[in-house]
């Protein structure tokens, strides 16, 4: 029987994939690939032609391969699979490490830089082998023999241990829940958040209501239940996940954590970095850490007075109309919620009625079309790997099909949390054909209840735009080789930018005329609501700037400031200098944040978290020409689509920036955005 693995010529087989498919599939593929490598590596005269193309090819049957297995483990989760996937994340570390340290292959790419035909390739083709180039080098391909193993080993303990962390989350996540058989202890909990947890506790076989930790239920706890008892439980699970503090400390990250940092900063010194955020930083625009400190203090010092105000502000309504003397942590969210009621008179589940997921989708479709023109359309003839998941046809002006993408949005058990945009299948044109990219759009929403359409918060929807704007960098692109089309090859802090410039249409009039309407009666959604939420969008902005430049600090100064010899310390003791610089509320000892800080830890965000805020400056600018243009300008929305997203990683990122704004960057904007500067 064919391994459905090692189908090339259609979408993955999703539902013919099985565990035991994952290793023979890897195994084959890598011993065809390093068959190939081989003959690659002694080719007298090497071109694009016959030796980088072909390692194209080589890239893309492991893409093949490896992109379903990835997938399906993080939205089916089982032990066979995981399993399997982590005996392929071995193999799979022990080839790149083995490639990229290949002194052959080196030379052969150096001879391609100096090749007489270099300077005549296409702007894409010379960008793959100068970031080629730049691999061998971080991969070691100049170190001592005895340091390329060592370097080796690093690679396969790191890989290890980061999808150990995802692992231990995930277990700790779900391993927590709390059945709920008084609804009064529940009172204040929106209606559709109090059938949802009933509806969980029917699945489970039992009676009442069960809270979990994925997001939707723990939101619903922190920002509407009045039991403060019940709140401090679930905030003390939440922030205690993964840590000694919780499950026994069977899941606990704080020994992965110090190993991650120690095998990293080792890495850093074997290729000549003094730390490891200096070796990240190679692969990104910002130039040193010293330069994305210097840019998120002054980010703490513009938001700070803001947040301090917000502070004392919630302080006095609390003990005003609660008679709450201190607040907690597990009070901010519920009384904040309350504030911001009081002071826009609506609530999230008043807006929630607005936003049925039907809806915001062919809202979205319909701005996109009108932005870029494109036309997204579901299509029934694609395998999928669970009912909920819908595919789309994305088709251009001239109604040729340019992309296809899946989407599972919402939340169930086996499945990662959060929110994510991943690579299905990249855009490639060869000789024969031309492959056109897919893509795989994930969240975590509540799912429909009975008759009721799923309804999204508005930070929901923000969320969808966020990752469809990744999804159109993917398939938009025009770039036809494949390492810098789409997303591959963007430098990590500008990745971040059509995801977040997409995000400004959750918020203006005209297209929140397309995305929202009341799930009951179809009407639009009222010009007062619309001006309230107007009215409350920079509300508490301050405290959110300044937990997400916590975030990015802790992060840079923990790969900038390491020291193995101080591990058992040096974590907590870097996130508690970070607080006392930048909170505006004293977080609690047993809170375990670093131990869920899965983006840097078991994602891609090591000494790169702070590319959120870097991105925000540069999509807050690229709005602003629509602001001055129009927001449905067809032409400014072709540009933007021309200069961003058709190129991918083909050239610098900031040139790229400067084509369609011509200027470079500016801060200003995205302080006025979010009201820290009127």
């Amino acid at each position: 029987m064919t391994n459905p693995l090692l189908n090339f010529d259609s979408l993955p087989k999703f539902a013919s994939i099985k565990a035991e498919h994952v290793i023979p599939a890897l195994e084959e593929v890598l011993q065809k690939c390093r068959s190939q490598i081989v003959e690659l590596s002694n080719i007298d005269n090497p071109d694009w032609h016959n030796f980088a193309a072909i390692m194209e090819d080589i890239d893309e049957k492991i893409n093949r391969v490896w992109s379903p297995i990835g997938h399906l483990n993080g939205v089916k989760d089982n032990s066979q699979l995981r399993s399997a996937y982590q005996q392929g994340i071995a193999l799979l570390t022990e080839y790149h490490s083995e490639v990229g340290q290949n002194a052959a292959l080196y030379q052969q790419y150096k001879k391609l830089k100096n090749h007489p035909d270099f300077n005549s390739y296409s702007t894409a083709k010379r960008k793959i082998i100068d970031n080629t180039l730049l691999d061998f080098r971080l991969s070691g391909a100049e170190l001592e023999e005895n340091d390329k193993v060592r370097f080796t080993e690093l690679n396969l303990q790191l890989a290890s241990l980061s999808n150990q962390f995802e692992r231990n989350l995930l277990d700790s996540t779900q391993a927590w829940s709390l059945l709920i058989t008084d609804s009064q202890q529940l009172k204040g909990m929106p209606a559709s958040s109090l059938a949802m947890a009933q509806e969980l506790a029917k699945e489970n076989n039992q009676v009442g209501w069960l809270l979990t930790l994925q997001i939707p239920s723990y939101l619903a706890v922190m920002q509407h239940v009045e039991n403060a008892e019940l709140r401090e439980q679930v905030y003390k699970a939440y922030v205690m996940r993964a840590s000694e503090l919780s499950n026994n400390g069977k899941f606990d990250n704080a020994s992965l954590i110090d190993d991650i940092l120690a095998y990293r900063l080792e890495q850093a010194n074997l290729l000549g970095y003094s730390d490891y955020a200096d070796l990240s930083l190679q692969k990104k625009m910002a130039k040193s850490s010293a330069d994305v400190i210097n840019f998120l203090n002054d980010l703490v010092s513009y938001a700070k007075p803001m947040a301090q105000q917000e502070v004392t502000e919630l302080q006095k309504f609390s003990k005003e109309h609660y008679q709450i003397n201190e607040l907690k942590s597990w009070d901010l969210s519920f009384y904040s919620e309350r504030l911001r009621e009081q002071q826009y008179a609506f609530s999230d589940e008043q807006v929630k009625a607005y936003f049925p997921a039907p809806k915001v989708f062919s809202g979205l479709f319909e701005i996109v079309n009108r932005l870029f023109g494109i036309s997204v359309t579901p299509t029934q003839e694609i395998e999928t790997w669970h009912d909920d998941v819908t595919c789309y046809n994305v088709v251009n002006a001239d109604n040729e099909l340019i992309g296809q993408l899946f989407a599972d949005i919402y939340v169930r058990k086996h499945k990662r949390g959060g929110a994510w945009m991943d690579v299905c299948l990249n855009r490639r044109r060869t000789e024969d054909t031309l492959q056109l990219p897919v893509a795989y759009l994930v969240c975590n929403f509540a799912p429909p209840v009975g008759d009721t359409p799923a309804l999204l918060t508005h930070n929901e929807v923000e969320t969808l735009f966020h990752e469809f704007g990744h999804t159109l960098h993917h398939l938009l692109t025009r770039v036809d080789e494949m390492s810098v089309a789409g997303i591959n090859g963007v430098v990590w802090d500008a990745v971040e930018l059509p995801s977040q410039f997409l995000e400004n249409w959750c918020w203006q009039e005209q297209s929140l005329q397309l995305i929202a309407s009341h799930y009951q009666s179809s009407e639009s959604i009222p010009a007062d609501l619309l001006a309230k939420m107007h009215a409350a969008k920079n509300f508490q902005s301050g405290m959110q700037t300044l937990r997400q430049v916590e975030f990015s600090l802790f992060d840079m100064l923990i790969h900038s400031e390491y020291l193995a010899k101080d591990k058992k310390t040096m974590v907590q003791s870097v996130l508690d200098q970070v607080r006392n610089q930048v909170s505006v509320i004293t977080t609690p000892k047993y809170n375990r944040f670093q131990n869920s800080f899965g983006h840097i830890f078991s994602g891609g965000y090591a000494a790169g978290y702070y590319s959120y805020k870097w991105a925000e400056v540069l999509s807050a600018d690229a709005f602003g020409r629509f602001e001055e243009e129009g927001i449905f300008n067809r032409q400014t929305g072709q540009d933007f689509m021309q200069a961003i997203l058709q190129r991918g990683g083909e050239d610098d990122a900031n040139q790229l920036f400067i084509d369609f704004r011509g200027r470079e960057p500016e801060i200003e904007p995205l302080l006025r955005q979010t009201g820290i500067l009127q």
